[in-house]
């Protein structure tokens, strides 16, 4: 089954050239230009992967990671930022605020965020597969 994306980036060029490359590669991905729509989609459907841009017109990634974390419906969702910013604090706070990974679009080719996409995505099945879920068995009922 094809990984399910959710992009959030207001520059239309940008946001068509990365959802030509992720469809290209095979993923399912929904391109959204604005936090507000970004946020409101995180809600309503299950994403294996946020590319989040911070940089927004109308309420900026940073925010929109924080309430993604805070959400115990969305938490698990792994986000990775996606912006021409460099400055250390911001990307300290991305990562303090649960961040998978930290992506400066001028220093990748679309090919390349795609490739780092499949690769914290393939991480994240290894987290799973090595980590499993416990299952919900009863607690035993004998006491002596």
């Amino acid at each position: 089954m094809p990984y399910k994306v959710l992009l959030i980036e207001d520059e239309d060029f940008i946001r068509d050239l990365y959802k030509r490359q992720f469809e290209k590669a095979g993923f399912v991905i929904e391109a959204i230009a604005n936090g507000k729509d970004g946020l409101a989609a995180t809600a309503q459907n299950k994403y294996d992967l946020i590319l989040l841009d911070i940089m927004l017109p109308d309420l900026n990634g940073i925010e929109i990671l924080r309430q993604v974390k805070q959400n115990p419906a969305t938490k698990a969702m792994p986000v990775v930022l996606l912006t021409n910013l460099g400055q250390d604090e911001i990307i300290k706070e991305g990562f303090k605020l649960g961040a998978e990974g930290y992506l400066i679009k001028a220093s990748f080719t679309p090919d390349q965020i795609v490739q780092e996409a499949t690769n914290i995505l393939n991480q994240q099945e290894t987290k799973i597969i090595q980590n499993p879920t416990p299952t919900s068995t009863p607690p035993s009922s004998q006491t002596q």
